[in-house]
């Protein structure tokens, strides 16, 4: 397993990124990490181990510059990690770096999957029942019927190879549950959906995304990420408002000791980072995007979002999935 690690995307960059891809290599001492970075980051890796290895490049994509920029700048730390996959001298690329950029790196260079008319970001929610696919994240705002069907396909896919789930049920992003509420959009893609081959759950409503109660979850690239932005600031504001509560005077916070452990396990189980990266399917490479923020435990399991991608052959599964003769 070889897994190109884009260093300088990112928030945290280039410090947290190295930390994450060595904690990952100490983990599994199999596989190859290929550090992508500016030369004056490479002190900062300090003594390496031989399953990690440095890629210079010769700049970095900002997180506000626009993607058109990218075409400018293929010494890119981005491009050059996307550019290890499409040469086969890495078989993933990981970067919590600009998701435009990344997007634009992953389209130019590695090309669609045949048959698929948008990639779509992924995400893995987490719900009262476990961590559930969602599609899209932000890479469609406007979409086509046909679209979503496909998004879908991909996510079923995904479910199946990732997540482990053998039959995922598949619910529609609505404003009702009846088949009739939606837009135009919406409405159409529910009647594709219901004549297709997928366990297909009926529509759902946002406020039950949360509970869990579906395996994939389809809606355009607007709607998907104001979901998944607005369940990371509930989050937030929910552990904001209980540590306000408990901090209010001795008893609380006596009573905060108490259940301090099962808090910070409810926390774990809501935190993004303990689900990786966001693949881009529909690209023919893997291509895993990560939280701008990321910290190193983030890094650590997009890396391992990465190689379940590869060892399950997700890209050679959706290109014969499409392309069935």
């Amino acid at each position: 397993m070889r897994i190109a690690l884009d260093i300088m995307g990112g928030d945290l960059a280039p410090k947290e990124i190295i930390a994450g891809g060595k904690a990952i290599a100490a983990k599994e001492p199999s596989w190859e990490i290929l550090m992508v970075g500016l030369p004056a980051a490479k002190p900062l890796l300090g003594e390496l181990p031989a399953n990690i290895s440095f890629v210079p490049c010769g700049s970095v994509m900002g997180m506000d510059e626009p993607v058109e920029a990218l075409l400018h700048k293929k010494d890119s730390s981005i491009w050059l990690a996307t550019k290890l996959v499409k040469d086969g001298e890495a078989q993933a690329v990981v970067s919590a770096g600009s998701t435009g950029a990344q997007m634009s790196a992953a389209i130019l260079l590695l090309g669609r999957v045949k048959g698929i008319a948008r990639p779509a970001i992924t995400v893995v929610l987490p719900t009262l029942q476990g961590g559930k696919v969602m599609l899209d994240m932000g890479a469609n705002p406007d979409v086509k019927p046909e679209m979503l069907l496909q998004f879908a396909q991909m996510g079923v896919i995904y479910a199946n190879i990732v997540r482990g789930v053998e039959s995922p049920r598949v619910v529609l992003l609505s404003n009702g549950a009846e088949e009739c509420k939606g837009n135009e959009v919406t409405v159409a893609a529910h009647k594709l959906l219901a004549a297709s081959e997928l366990n297909f759950a009926g529509n759902i409503e946002g406020r039950g995304i949360p509970k869990g109660d579906y395996d994939v979850l389809v809606c355009d690239g607007f709607a998907g990420n104001i979901v998944l932005k607005t369940m990371e600031g509930l989050n937030s504001a929910l552990f904001s408002l209980l540590k306000e509560e408990f901090s209010r005077n001795l008893l609380r916070k006596t009573g905060a000791a108490l259940v301090w452990r099962g808090l910070k396990n409810i926390k774990l189980r809501l935190d993004y980072a303990e689900h990786g990266g966001a693949p881009l399917l529909g690209v023919n490479g893997v291509s895993i995007i990560c939280h701008g923020s990321s910290p190193a435990r983030a890094i650590e399991n997009a890396v391992k979002v990465a190689a379940s991608c590869v060892k399950g052959d997700f890209v050679g599964k959706t290109a014969r999935f499409f392309n069935k003769t």
